[in-house]
């Protein structure tokens, strides 16, 4: 009989074990295989979205800064315009912010 079982393609208890081992090790690979391909996807849509805040954050930055220039602009125009009420602004804002520093 295990020349029959021989010709046949040998023990089916070892073949069994060995092609179980094998199917274990295939579908261990497939898994990693699948994993490695999923954690490229996150990584790929974490560097997405990290570019596209990055883009909006340059935005905003530069929007800020061209709003802080215009008021720049507008306030040297306004002193320029009524010089003596920027003054006496001034000197009303400077006399307010040291009462209440003086206070603390």
């Amino acid at each position: 009989m295990s020349r029959i079982n021989d010709a046949m393609g040998g023990d089916k208890g070892t073949q069994g074990a060995g092609g179980a081992t094998e199917q274990l090790r295939d579908k261990a690979s497939q898994v990693a295989g699948n994993l490695r391909e999923a954690g490229a996807q996150v990584q790929d849509a974490a560097r997405e979205q990290y570019e596209h805040l990055r883009e909006t954050a340059g935005e905003y930055f530069e929007e800020g800064r061209e709003k802080a220039r215009q008021w720049q602009h507008d306030l040297e125009d306004y002193v320029q315009e009524q010089p003596v009420k920027a003054l006496l602004i001034a000197a009303g804002v400077g006399l307010f912010l040291g009462v209440v520093w003086k206070r603390h």
